[in-house]
């Protein structure tokens, strides 16, 4: 084992050219985009008493109590159950 001859890395040199041409920059002055907010499906807002339910609401602004799915869809960005709605939250109404 004591002549093993181990890798002679002493003449290796390296280079680094900084004045490398640099690649030039992304051109994002044709880019549109357009957000859509939920104010567009929203028809209007409403607060939330104590007392009511999204059927109660869906019927009250729906006229169809079963369409408290749509209501809960239209404000997933606050409700995570449709069971657990609190007096005072404001709820978007869907058209």
């Amino acid at each position: 084992m004591g002549t093993d001859k181990k890798a002679d890395f002493s003449g290796v040199t390296s280079r680094v050219d900084s004045s490398a041409e640099v690649a030039p920059k992304a051109d994002f002055s044709g880019v549109t985009s357009k957000v859509d907010s939920s104010a567009e499906i929203a028809g209007q807002q409403y607060t939330v008493q104590k007392g009511d339910t999204l059927s109660k609401i869906a019927q009250q602004h729906l006229g169809d109590g079963n369409a408290w799915k749509r209501i809960f869809e239209a404000n997933r960005d606050v409700l995570d159950d449709p069971d657990r709605i609190l007096p005072g939250q404001t709820l978007r109404i869907p058209q």
